[in-house]
């Protein structure tokens, strides 16, 4: 049996601890902010299946529910929500967009 590859994946990793963020939730939303699908991240910190085999061209965001994942380690953040936009310019390709977490500070870039 075949498995179907979603269109976007994501993973992301705590910085300030070198370990993967299990439990995050994360939504892939539409221009208009409508929630085109929503997950978790597993305990490898990765989401594999996130939305659709395939999405329009046009931007779409990831919305990662941070601020829950560091009350649930006990400690405070400055950013209780990670938005990142993001442009499908080629619906042939996959998109993977992964982010590297810590308290204070985030960053991310396209991955493979």
């Amino acid at each position: 049996m075949s498995q179907l590859r979603s269109h976007v994946s994501t993973h992301i990793l705590d910085a300030a601890t070198g370990r993967p963020a299990g439990g995050v939730a994360v939504s892939l939303l539409d221009v208009d902010g409508t929630e085109i699908a929503a997950g978790r991240t597993d305990a490898d910190g990765r989401v594999s299946d996130l939305g659709p085999e395939l999405l329009e061209r046009g931007t779409y965001r990831l919305r990662f529910a941070t601020g829950e994942y560091f009350a649930g380690t006990s400690r405070d953040t400055f950013y209780p929500v990670v938005s990142i936009d993001f442009e499908v310019t080629d619906p042939a390709q996959h998109y993977h967009v992964p982010l590297l977490l810590s308290p204070f500070a985030y960053s991310t870039y396209r991955g493979s």
